[in-house]
């Protein structure tokens, strides 16, 4: 078993919390970090809602349910049944107890309408993504918490490993897919995987049947991602009115196939306008639904988008298991000026990375990061070009263009 980055962040909410929530995509290795944890470092009973019988015993009564169990228990895919929220947080408030229950879920219980009751102050979310780079060398990176240093700390590190940035990038994160070593086998995975998606798990949620067009609408979102949300242009595109788009592209957020990447400002309520970015939440599967392979991406075709998406995703994972645990944005000005990612930690300190899908870099990839330095005075910490390349470059004070590796190697 291949050690997850946020383990010990996932022990510290259960020494300390009565409800524990680890979210995420289906197939990402939720079950079997839970189940690791409750056989080796939480002694609990596992129970999964995927048996079609304690699926039926939970529905008919939660509360009844709850109270035949001892000790603390692992519920595996708890938005199967979203009565069981309401009948836990009245045991949590009976008996308060760091630990009791352990939950899995592969659908965003904070996008779920039918999941509406939180359990505000009792509960503690940790979101597992697939595999990071670093998890899949035994490494636990700590890229980001290093940009925030006072001095930046960065070394050359040794030439990368045999696993090329196109396999990377192609092979994506997915456990299963990692074990398959033959690209249409991996195909394979990856068509299934969706069928399951789409046929089921957001018909299940949405509780409704003609999404016929959500395969289409994942499509066209993997072939422009990372990309500025127009809701407008995608509806006339596609021919689906506005109202149901804006739904679909909720259930897509809900299963975790794409994510949303805001807008920076610095007026916090402009924020909440500005236009977001959606972002593919695996570039394997990113890759697989524009049918792209390892030796179209040798060509160049599609490197820039998937290389930035790849970069955005794996930031995305190493705050789950950050000290800093920065917030990501995006930035663009009304000139069109921008900057790919930006980090702000509580402070209000912001680190600008760009990504370049070259082996070299020049002065001018720095013109979207000086003009987020010149926007924001001191806050802004430094600025960092993510590239190709093998050499740490120095570009004047706080800029620095970085080799990507270190992304996963830090």
């Amino acid at each position: 078993m291949i050690r997850r980055n946020i383990t010990q962040n996932l022990l510290d909410a259960l020494a300390d919390t009565p409800v524990v929530l680890i979210n995420g995509a289906r197939q990402t290795g939720k079950s079997t970090l839970a189940k690791s944890i409750a056989e080796k470092t939480h002694p609990a009973r596992y129970i999964t809602l995927d048996t079609a019988s304690v699926l039926a015993a939970v529905r008919n009564d939660a509360t009844g349910f709850l109270a035949g169990l001892d000790g603390a228990v692992v519920i595996d895919e708890v938005q199967k049944a979203p009565e069981l929220f309401s009948a836990i947080k009245a045991d949590v408030d009976h008996q308060r107890r760091p630990g009791k229950y352990l939950l899995t879920g592969s659908a965003n219980v904070l996008l779920v309408p039918n999941l509406s009751e939180s359990l505000a102050g009792r509960m503690e979310i940790l979101s597992l993504w697939p595999f990071s780079q670093g998890e899949l060398t035994a490494h636990k990176e700590t890229f980001v918490d290093k940009l925030y240093e006072n001095r930046i700390s960065f070394k050359n590190y040794p030439p990368e490993l045999p696993l090329s940035l196109q396999d990377r990038i192609i092979n994506g994160g997915y456990p299963e897919v990692q074990t398959r070593v033959k690209e249409e086998r991996r195909q394979a995975w990856f068509e299934s995987y969706m069928t399951t998606i789409l046929q089921r798990d957001i018909r299940d949620i949405a509780n409704i049947d003609g999404l016929t067009s959500l395969p289409r609408l994942l499509a066209v979102i993997a072939a422009r991602s990372p990309v500025l949300l127009n809701f407008a242009e995608l509806s006339r595109s596609l021919a689906i009115p506005q109202s149901t788009l804006k739904r679909y592209m909720t259930l897509l957020e809900a299963t975790f196939l794409i994510q949303h990447l805001p807008a920076w400002s610095g007026n916090f309520t402009k924020r909440l306008v500005k236009t977001s970015k959606i972002v593919m939440s695996d570039t394997g599967l990113m890759a697989h639904l524009i049918g792209l392979n390892k030796k179209r991406l040798e060509t160049g075709a599609m490197i820039g988008p998937l290389f930035e998406n790849f970069v955005i995703m794996e930031l995305k994972k190493q705050i789950t298991w950050s000290d800093v645990k920065p917030q990501m944005f995006h930035f663009r000005t009304q000139a069109g000026q921008e900057v790919d990612i930006v980090l702000e930690d509580r402070s209000g300190n912001l680190v600008g990375i760009e990504v370049k899908a070259s082996a070299t870099v020049h002065a001018h990839d720095f013109k979207g990061l000086k003009v987020l330095a010149e926007a924001t005075g001191g806050l802004f910490r430094r600025g960092i070009v993510l590239y190709t390349g093998t050499e740490i470059i120095p570009f004047g004070e706080s800029l620095t263009a970085l080799p990507v590796q270190i992304l996963w190697q830090a």
